[in-house]
């Protein structure tokens, strides 16, 4: 039967950092009513998945394409739309980092191996065993905040990448293949993207850093209507 499901490390990795996840269906009444889908929400995270349909971002398909929602696209676009009008903070995880690029006018790079002349980025299909790499972070970002290092040990599981950068952000980690690994948003709200997949690493920070900007949105959200003002 057709399903909307996500893998429990998520919902861990969020419980451990003191949060509570609360996983938002990719429906259509989601997309027509994001404000009442967000509603009780804190932050947003846009985790893996299939591959961003190319026609999101004005391609045409290519060969090495896989498997694509573009349902889930357009209701994550939605979303992601929601999230900035109210200042949410937003993480994006492999996927999630594809799509906040597109949604930004951004575009992909269908599959990295026709680019690269490799597929370093996802060694073992189905398998976070064996994959990881070095990322190198930018000193003073939200990545290097999160990843705690200037160079990171991470797990990548992606056969596609950033080509153009979506309008409002910025690269702040790549591989050594020079990939982007991380990107930002500019205007000093948490907004992050990774490549790789800190739910799938114990030692990872990146969510709970997350979830703490979350946490600090919640309470800045109890002061403004403690004073009266409307979220």
């Amino acid at each position: 039967m057709p399903a909307a499901v996500v893998a429990k490390n998520y919902l861990d990795a969020v419980e451990r950092a003191g949060g509570v996840p609360v996983l938002v269906p990719p429906l259509a009444i989601v997309a027509e009513h994001p404000a009442t889908a967000l509603a009780a929400a804190d932050g947003l995270m846009l985790i893996g998945g299939a591959d961003v349909d190319p026609a999101t971002y004005g391609r045409a398909r290519e060969p090495g394409a896989e498997d694509t929602d573009p349902h889930r696209d357009r209701v994550e676009a939605v979303l992601l739309a929601e999230a900035a009008r109210h200042g949410l903070p937003v993480l994006g995880v492999c996927r999630g980092m594809q799509v906040m690029n597109v949604a930004a006018g951004g575009t992909l790079v269908q599959h990295l191996p026709d680019v690269l002349g490799h597929d370093e980025h996802r060694r073992r299909v189905g398998s976070f065993e064996g994959v990881a790499h070095d990322v190198t972070v930018e000193p003073g970002t939200l990545a290097a905040e999160a990843a705690g290092a200037p160079t990171a040990e991470v797990r990548s599981h992606h056969h596609q990448g950033v080509d153009r950068l979506g309008e409002g952000l910025r690269v702040t980690a790549r591989a050594e293949d020079g990939l982007p690994e991380a990107i930002e948003g500019k205007d000093g709200r948490f907004v992050l993207g990774v490549q790789w997949h800190p739910e799938a690493d114990p030692e990872s920070r990146v969510i709970e850093r997350f979830v703490r900007a979350a946490a600090d949105f919640a309470r800045g959200r109890g002061k403004k209507h403690a004073g009266g003002a409307d979220r």
